[in-house]
C-alpha cells in the first residue's frame, strides 16, 4: 500500500506540472488584483471501495467536503461508514500454524469535522493545494464477538490447541470513541472543477468506551488500535467536484522590474 500511496503522490506531482503549464494565463490582465473562486467541494475516498473489492472481510464508503473561507484557509468535513471483519492471532506464530485468539465483526459511522490550510503559492487561475489539516473525530459502533478461544498456559487438556469459548456469538452496542487527526496531503484539479487528492494522517485517541468483557481492537475511521499507544494511521485518496458560489478579489504579486545599472 506504500508503494500505491508513493506513486499517486508522484502522479499528483506530474498533473501539478501539467495544470500549470495548461493554466498560464498569458494575456493582459490587472497587475493589482483578480478575482479568486469561492464555494463547496464535494467528493468520495476512492480507497474504501478498493479495499473493499480486494478484501472480502471489509466495506466501507466516505463522503468529503470542504468550503474556502480564505485565500489558504479550508474547512472541512468528512463523513463515512466501515464494516471489518478482523483476526487477532498469537505473536510470534507462523502463518500456517497461528493460533487465532479473535474472530471479531466491528460496524458504525464516523464523523470528523476540521480545517485544511493551502501553503502551495499557485500561478494565476489555478486552485490545486498542498495541505496541512487537522480533525476532531468521533465514532459510534457496534462489534460482534464471532468466536474465540481461551488462552491457557496450562495445556495439559488440549497440548495441541487452546480450548475453544463457549456459547452464542455475542454483540456488544452502543460503543463510542474520539480522536485527534493531523494530516498532510495534496490537492490537484485533473481538469474543469474535478480534483484528485491524497493524504496521509496521524491519529491520537482520546475516548474510547469499550465493553466490559471485549476491548475496542479496531474502530471506523480511526482504523487497528495498537496495545499500549493511543496513536493510529491512515491514509485516503478523493475524486471530488468543485461547485463555485462566488467570486473575491485578491491581491496579485507585481513581477519586480530589473534595476538599472
Amino acid at each position: 500500500m506504500s508503494r500505491f500511496f508513493t506513486s499517486c503522490l508522484f502522479l499528483l506531482c506530474f498533473f501539478t506540472s501539467e495544470a500549470q503549464t495548461d493554466s498560464l494565463d498569458l494575456g493582459a490582465r490587472d497587475s493589482t488584483s483578480f478575482a479568486q473562486r469561492y464555494g463547496l467541494r464535494v467528493g468520495v475516498d476512492l480507497s474504501k471501495p478498493i479495499r473493499g473489492l480486494f478484501d472480502d472481510d471489509y466495506s466501507g464508503l466516505e463522503f468529503v467536503a470542504d468550503y474556502r473561507i480564505t485565500k489558504k484557509l479550508y474547512i472541512a468535513a468528512e463523513f463515512g461508514n466501515e464494516k471489518k471483519t478482523s483476526i487477532e492471532s498469537l505473536e510470534n506464530i507462523d502463518d500456517l500454524n497461528r493460533v487465532e485468539i479473535y474472530n471479531y465483526t466491528t460496524s458504525g459511522s464516523y464523523l470528523k469535522l476540521g480545517v485544511d490550510f493551502n501553503t502551495y503559492e499557485n500561478w494565476y487561475g489555478m486552485t490545486n493545494a498542498i495541505f496541512a489539516g487537522a480533525r476532531y473525530a468521533g465514532s459510534s459502533f457496534s462489534q460482534t464477538l464471532n468466536n474465540y478461544t481461551i488462552y491457557d498456559s496450562n495445556r495439559y487438556w488440549n497440548p495441541s490447541d487452546f480450548a475453544p469459548g463457549s456459547g452464542p456469538t455475542q454483540e456488544f452496542t452502543d460503543l463510542n470513541a474520539s480522536w485527534l487527526e493531523i494530516l498532510l496531503g495534496i490537492k490537484v484539479e485533473l481538469f474543469a472543477n474535478f480534483y484528485l487528492s491524497a493524504s496521509v494522517r496521524l491519529s491520537y485517541l482520546i475516548t474510547n468506551k469499550e465493553a466490559e468483557f471485549f476491548p475496542n481492537l479496531w474502530i471506523p475511521g480511526f482504523n487497528k488500535v495498537n496495545d499500549n499507544s493511543n496513536f493510529g494511521v491512515g491514509y485516503n485518496y478523493t475524486i471530488s467536484y468543485f461547485i463555485p458560489l462566488y467570486r473575491k478579489n485578491g491581491n496579485k504579486k507585481k513581477k519586480e522590474k530589473p534595476t538599472e545599472e
